[in-house]
């Protein structure tokens, strides 16, 4: 009925669309959740996603037949009268008459990453969704050749995936070719090889997937790949780093890859998807400052500091301060970013309270201005602090990443009170071989980087790290999963436990009170 909500588990397959566009027919509203894909996780896929159909009060859960195999003990978990539906036996069904919706209904809701906490369900309208969607098509130039076509293995729950690349290439329109996420993370060359082939103009991905493109990526994979055509390689959704941008069009520029085609951008949830944009059609911008004014909470200058990227200047309709303490600071001090803008949430769905006042909203981000553009320093939720100074954790775990044997953006950096003070920790994923003073490599390395010493290591097999819906992953989390000694790499998944894991869901599932059975 008008104003439900629905909740949508289905991978990237065309009947997506199909089912988020029907619930909006019907006045309903469509709620993307993310798939069952690390299998070894499956206990915590359950209970997460459990509670984020309770916080959302789904009446129903339509999935496929592939994720709906699963899709009965999560629906068990939430112990809700929630109905599974097949989208199959929806798209078989008769069409039903649209309900008129007005801008300022609610469209669609998606939850938050949860780096830091619990996910929260963020509300948007039907406006919001558009303005956010309108001001990414800003980004299209003026040239009288230009034909836009876009490429994009983003997974369809995640606001990157739906708002920056689908609602776009409907609303300009324009062709978008999808990739299955899965295929991409198996097989990087298949992004670009789609980018050629399809004359890609458009295509965002978070830093990680430049790193892995650059890595894993091999000529013969590639013989013949045309990048010419790609003239926007947006960089968001986690910190970005000017050192993987740099070898990646080092890597690809014999492909045709622009120089100038890699933009780092900078959105949240709660806005819809992006506030700011790097200038397109030029270079990025990074500027190196002095780590002892980071540290301090100022962004300066300096020849041999540490080299930032900025993520460029608000977009048409936003606004963009720093603040602390309430108030305004001036460029080049660090503070809470606050933004407004058209496509800004009123507020969460459960009604919990916004962390807005008036029209500006607190991202929950630190970080400053420089040359009216913003540079991202960490979440303030996640600094650490050493000795009375603040460090953005992601500044220790990149300097990891480039050693032998670490797994690159695998690493989580975290502090906690201990009997002696304030004990920082550094938590890596490791491949092997690994080197027998793997743990006094990572410590060199950090202190060089940033000053600060290390007072644990501790080495972990892959796939360890617990991570949100869209792979970021979760310092606090693996704090307090270690703290607990719950922190564990994911179970081998064999058939046989597979097999249980269906036969479970089924059952669950079959005894579910008002479940179709389609």
């Amino acid at each position: 009925q008008r104003g439900d909500t629905v909740a949508i588990v289905m991978p990237t397959v065309p009947e997506f669309t199909d089912v988020f566009f029907g619930v909006i027919h019907l006045g309903a509203i469509p709620v993307p959740l993310y798939p069952p894909v690390r299998l070894g996780r499956l206990d915590e896929y359950h209970a997460r996603t459990a509670a984020m159909l309770n916080t959302a009060k789904a009446r129903v859960l339509v999935t496929d037949d592939r994720a709906g195999k699963l899709m009965g003990t999560t629906v068990a978990a939430a112990k809700a009268p929630i109905r599974i539906v097949r989208a199959a036996s929806l798209l078989r069904s008769e069409p039903a008459p649209a309900v008129t919706t007005r801008p300022q209904d609610i469209a669609m809701v998606q939850f938050s990453s949860g780096t830091t906490g619990e996910p929260k369900p963020v509300a948007l309208t039907h406006a919001q969704v558009l303005a956010n969607a309108s001001v990414i098509l800003d980004i299209e130039p003026e040239d009288d050749d230009f034909s836009p076509s876009g490429v994009t293995w983003l997974p369809l729950y995640h606001d990157m995936g739906l708002i920056g690349c689908i609602f776009p290439a409907l609303l300009y329109p324009a062709s978008l070719t999808l990739i299955p996420p899965e295929a991409f993370l198996a097989k990087p060359a298949i992004w670009l090889r789609a980018l050629s082939r399809y004359r890609g103009v458009i295509s965002p991905a978070p830093n990680f997937a430049y790193a892995l493109c650059t890595e894993r990526i091999t000529d013969d994979e590639i013989t013949g790949v045309d990048l010419s055509g790609w003239r926007f390689a947006l960089n968001g959704a986690e910190a970005t780093s000017p050192d993987t941008m740099r070898a990646f069009i080092e890597r690809f520029s014999a492909y045709g890859l622009r120089e100038s085609a890699l933009t780092p951008v900078y959105g949240l949830s709660e806005a819809a998807l992006a506030v700011s944009f790097g200038d397109p059609g030029t270079d990025f911008v990074s500027e190196r400052f002095s780590r002892e004014g980071l540290t301090a909470g100022r962004g300066e200058p300096a020849e041999d500091g540490m080299e930032l990227a900025s993520v460029g200047r608000a977009l048409r309709g936003f606004a963009i301060e720093v603040r602390k303490d309430g108030a305004v600071l001036e460029p080049g001090l660090i503070g809470h970013i606050w933004v407004k803008g058209p496509s800004v949430m009123e507020g969460y769905l459960d009604g919990r309270p916004a962390p807005r006042e008036g029209d500006w909203l607190d991202t929950g981000d630190l970080g400053f201005l420089h040359q009216d553009e913003l540079y991202i320093t960490g979440r303030a939720k996640d600094v650490l602090v050493v000795h009375g100074r603040n460090h953005d954790p992601h500044t220790l775990e990149s300097a990891v990443d480039p050693l032998p044997g670490v797994r690159t953006g695998c690493s989580a950096a975290v502090s906690h009170l201990s009997d002696h003070g304030e004990h920082v920790l550094i938590f890596v994923e490791t491949r092997a071989p690994t080197p027998s003073d793997m743990s006094d490599q990572i410590i060199d390395s950090i202190r060089a980087a940033t000053a600060v010493t290390v007072d644990e290591v501790i080495l972990l097999k892959p796939g360890t790290l617990p991570r949100t819906s869209s792979g970021k992953i979760r310092r606090a989390a693996t704090l307090t999963h270690w703290l607990q000694g719950t922190l564990s790499p994911p179970e081998t998944m064999g058939a046989t436990r597979l097999l249980g894991a269906v036969a479970k869901s089924t059952l669950s599932e079959w005894r579910s009170r008002g479940v179709s059975r389609d």
